[in-house]
């Protein structure tokens, strides 16, 4: 290990635990970008933000209570995590040593996007572009405490799992305020935002899973737009030629980018499955957010000590935006385990033992 004399001892035994002491570990770290799908308290901290959840009810069910989760529980990447054997990882900005961050730190931002001025409406937030800065100021931390190639060794190794593009559409194209639906047309903008997420994407990593946008059709805050409380094709319709272009983009970087494992997470297509035939995956009510106001629990997100529903469980949707921890849970065993159907081209699994 390059530099490994100089190594503080602290650091040395965190290294030995994390290759020896976890059985189950299936990967060295998780590194995680994203908006608040997947956000574990970045934007609790200094930013001047209207997108923070560090408030009861968020967390009830969580073990550490209202930390920034955008959840009643776990998250996708805290399951995913767990899966991959190891703990859950950090929010960067409350990361204050190498050693928190040597197995995995979790960069996503609520409201932001893989375009800057996406999410500009809730003011603070980290977009994809500063997300990529802090994860570059990560890697340069292990180097200086590991050596370059102990960390860049370390780095090929661990899972990087990408998640945005949500707030691109909900708070920049289909946000009022903006103008963006009157310069580009939805397949103008698809295109617009995959180039500018290849541009991103080839920052380093080596197995990287990509999510592509989930269907937002019926979400609550959409079904309170109608009076009917009716569901949106037209959002679903809008991101289908960005999740192909993603798709497509992940298959041309694994034949040109030498040593590239890029999968790709159909969460669209999971969530549609659940919406299809809820019961089946032990769900109930799919047509509100279990803590909101107003028609479908959609009108006003959950607010700070909002009572919200008792039988968590058997909701789809948590608040206005997002979905529960159970279906959170089911998202992350799908990307895991699951077939070419969800998993393209290969598994989580799969990607952490290659």
């Amino acid at each position: 290990m390059a530099g490994g004399h100089c190594l503080p001892l602290l650091l040395l035994a965190v290294l030995a635990a994390a290759a020896g002491g976890r059985g189950e570990e299936r990967a060295p770290a998780l590194f995680v970008f994203g908006d608040s799908l997947i956000d574990s308290g970045n934007n609790n901290s200094n930013l001047a933000s209207l997108a923070k959840a560090n408030y009861f009810p968020y967390g009830i069910d969580f073990a550490g209570g209202p930390t920034g989760r955008f959840s009643n529980g776990y998250t996708i990447v805290d399951e995913l995590a767990e899966l991959l054997g190891l703990p859950l990882v950090p929010p960067y900005s409350q990361a204050s040593s190498v050693e928190q961050v040597l197995q995995g730190a979790n960069y996503a931002s609520a409201a932001a996007g893989i375009l800057d001025d996406s999410g500009g409406n809730f003011a603070g937030r980290i977009p994809f572009n500063q997300q990529i800065q802090n994860f570059e100021s990560t890697v340069a931390q292990i180097a200086a405490a590991a050596g370059a190639s102990a960390a860049a060794e370390r780095l090929a190794r661990s899972i990087v799992f990408v998640g945005m593009g949500s707030n691109d559409y909900l708070n920049n194209y289909l946000a009022p305020n903006y103008d963006t639906r009157r310069r580009y047309d939805p397949r103008q903008f698809a295109d617009l935002l995959a180039r500018q997420f290849a541009s991103q994407l080839t920052a380093g990593a080596r197995k990287l899973v990509v999510a592509g946008v989930g269907s937002m059709g019926c979400i609550p805050t959409v079904l309170a737009q109608s009076v009917a409380g009716r569901c949106s094709p037209e959002v679903d319709a809008l991101v289908l030629p960005f999740n192909a272009n993603v798709r497509a983009m992940l298959d041309g970087l694994n034949a040109n980018l030498p040593g590239a494992r890029f999968t790709y997470l159909d969460n669209f297509r999971i969530f549609k499955a659940i919406l299809a035939n809820p019961a089946a995956f032990g769900f109930s009510v799919v047509d509100r957010g279990c803590c909101g106001i107003g028609r479908n629990g959609g009108q006003i997100t959950c607010l700070p000590f909002m009572p919200p529903c008792a039988d968590r469980e058997r909701y789809v949707f948590w608040d206005a935006y997002h979905p529960t921890a159970a279906v959170n849970v089911i998202i992350a065993r799908e990307a895991f385990h699951g077939g070419a159907d969800v998993m393209a081209p290969i598994n989580v699994g799969q990607l952490a033992r290659l």
